[in-house]
């Protein structure tokens, strides 16, 4: 049903669009006759040198949690930011809009990439310690992949799903194989855990085992064909699909092969020595999230509308996205938009014909290993508590977030 692409002659002529509202053509002059814009945009210094955007677009990122201090705040220092997913299509984030992650409030660090150095030492052979010139001239891998703060979680006080789920992005990441760099230094045979570390004020630092480290980690200097910008690390930060987003260490400068865990700054507090909550504690998802129809938007007549969303998970690719317009009584698959990269936002649509009553709509999703992403009771049973109210729990919380359509199409989270 919803994974079946449609004729587009026979949608149009079998009037499903204009049964809703729509007046496809129907007043439109004829070609030839079109009107011109009212104005025209002067080639002014900041179009040539870097384009910027049409300033009838207004996509903006929001403090998070949305009643949080300022960023910056009075004093410089950024706190976390939230991505506006409700304005967002395909399944990259731009640059300048991707969320951002600090570590309790810091200022952006200005670095000279000429004299940023990356050093490997610990329990290798050979100590390193490379320029930028250096890793630019190694083999690079250039992937897309999200990277999602564990508080990105829903509560019934948020509106918007950038507020409910605004704290994960998709970037296209260039840069070296973590594996590629240590292999070159050696690791020896008691190096089972690396400690990554940032220059951030606090020291930013993440332990991560050796097994994940050989296998995808990635040493980024590049994020959609650019240079990463500042606040994501610039000029070079830690790529660690899948894991919960701390690990993903910015303005990465210090790599050190140990025998152990250790409990860095960044880690205390992220994990757990209940297994409960310590098999959340590293990877994320299956997640997937309804950006429109979506809280705070309007429809604006029953009839055709095409739901879309994101899906992601720290288990591998997307295979499965189900939509439910009943509030999760029958479910049916969504369609997923062009390829499901590993550990990558997955875009997915659904063709819906709202008949103008109330309405709740929720996505779920599966992955390439077969996680399914649970209900918000299911969640909260796991961890005992109160019946549908995950939130506040310890570990990630990737349950199904429900929106609300009322009678007049204005949406709402649908969490009470």
């Amino acid at each position: 049903m919803g994974s079946q692409k449609p004729d587009r002659r026979g949608f149009l002529k079998g009037g499903a669009a204009l049964a809703g509202g729509l007046t496809l053509g129907a007043t439109e002059p004829a070609f030839g006759q079109l009107p011109h814009p009212h104005r025209y945009i002067k080639g002014t210094d900041d179009l040539v040198a870097y384009g910027g955007r049409s300033s009838f677009v207004t996509s903006v990122r929001i403090a998070h949690p949305p009643d949080n201090r300022p960023s910056p705040d009075a004093f410089g220092l950024v706190f976390h930011v939230a991505a506006p997913l409700q304005d967002s299509v395909g399944m990259i984030t731009p640059s300048s809009l991707h969320f951002i992650g600090t570590t309790r409030g810091s200022f952006v660090p200005d670095i000279d990439p000429r004299e940023h150095r990356l050093m490997f030492h610990g329990l290798v052979d050979r100590p390193l310690v490379f320029t930028m010139e250096d890793l630019k001239r190694l083999p690079s891998v250039t992937r897309p992949h999200f990277i999602e703060c564990a508080g990105n979680r829903s509560s019934p006080s948020h509106r918007t799903v950038q507020e409910t789920h605004g704290m994960t992005s998709c970037a296209e990441w260039t840069g070296v194989l973590l594996s590629t760099l240590l292999k070159e230094t050696g690791v020896k045979a008691a190096g089972k855990w690396i400690v990554a570390e940032g220059v951030e004020e606090v020291k930013g630092a993440s332990s991560i085992p050796m097994e994940k480290a050989m296998d995808d980690c990635i040493v980024a200097y590049g994020m959609n064909g650019e240079a990463i910008r500042p606040q994501n690390g610039f000029p070079l930060r830690l790529l660690v699909p899948g894991f919960e987003g701390i690990f993903n260490s910015k303005y990465l400068r210090r790599i050190k092969v140990v025998d152990r865990y250790y409990m860095t700054y960044n880690d205390y507090g992220h994990l757990d020595r209940d297994p409960k909550v310590a098999a959340l504690g590293y990877q994320i998802g299956p997640k997937s999230v309804i950006t429109f129809p979506s809280g705070g938007q309007q429809l604006t007549d029953r009839g055709f509308y095409e739901v879309s969303g994101l899906a992601w998970s720290g288990g591998g690719a997307i295979s499965r996205v189900e939509v439910s317009t009943d509030g999760g009584r029958r479910w049916a698959d969504a369609e997923i938009q062009g390829t499901a990269y590993r550990m990558a936002h997955t875009r997915f649509r659904f063709q819906w014909n709202w008949d103008g009553n109330e309405a709740e709509l929720l996505s779920r999703c599966t992955d390439e290993i077969g996680q399914v992403q649970p209900t918000r009771s299911q969640v909260a049973a796991y961890f005992g508590a109160p019946e549908g109210r995950p939130f506040g729990v310890p570990g990630q919380d990737n349950s199904v977030q429900p929106w609300r359509i009322a009678s007049d199409g204005s949406v709402h989270n649908a969490i009470t």
